[in-house]
């Protein structure tokens, strides 16, 4: 007699090398998870994610890039969205930064409600210098065109800012107060002592005059002359 019940569908497991559709199939399919990434072909499925280590700088630095998409027309930001990116990756990064299509961007959303190709920003929360988002991804990333990459150590009190040239990327020092410049982004600041310290009022304080600059200005009507 033949069996008519559907196939069973193999769980995500740490370690697995799976292709994209594969991935894509099994994530799908495990509705009570939350975070599944594809990396170089390998599948990463995170442990539980903590109110310090994690939960709380999330928070703070999607507060932060939520502020400056919200004030700059053409832009978005997104939480935890999964990214095609290429056969083998399809990360989930903490948080994210990009130009609409329309506007000249380099990401699309897919039929299906997928990021299609490199965000310009991505923001990843790591425990320590340990962690594979500043080795593996750091790498995917890089070479998939993501043009600044944020990676905030939290253990290690640390926050690294890369921004890619000529195919390598650069790491971007603060200025003599502390504070972080988007070389993409005009306007976005970031006060890395603030933010190391919990200090959102002075992030938001300091983010906020960014968007009020000459230079944030010129870009957002910049931006509406590339939307045809």
């Amino acid at each position: 007699m033949v069996s008519t019940r559907p196939p069973v569908i193999p769980i995500l497991e740490n370690g697995d090398h799976l292709s994209r559709d594969e991935f894509e199939r099994r994530y799908a399919a495990m509705s009570q998870l939350k975070k599944a990434e594809l990396i170089e072909g390998v599948v990463y499925v995170p442990a539980a994610l903590r109110y310090r280590k994690h939960g709380k700088p999330h928070s703070d630095i999607m507060t932060w890039l939520g502020v400056y998409a919200a004030l700059t027309p053409g832009l978005e930001a997104a939480d935890n969205p999964t990214v095609r990116l290429d056969l083998d990756n399809e990360p989930q990064p903490d948080a994210l930064l990009r130009i609409k299509t329309a506007y000249g961007g380099q990401s699309s959303i897919s039929e299906d409600d997928y990021v299609e190709g490199a965000p310009e920003l991505i923001v990843e929360i790591a425990s320590s210098s340990a962690a594979y988002d500043l080795h593996e991804k750091k790498t995917v990333y890089r070479r998939n065109g993501v043009r600044e990459y944020i990676i905030w150590q939290v253990i290690d009190q640390r926050l690294s800012w890369f921004q890619l040239e000529a195919g390598e990327y650069i790491l971007l020092s603060p200025d003599a107060q502390g504070i972080s410049h988007s070389r993409l982004f005009p306007g976005l600041d970031l006060s890395v002592t603030a933010l190391l310290a919990g200090d959102v009022a002075t992030v938001l304080t300091v983010v906020q005059q960014g968007i009020a600059s000459a230079d944030h200005i010129a870009y957002r009507d910049w931006l509406q002359s590339q939307c045809g």
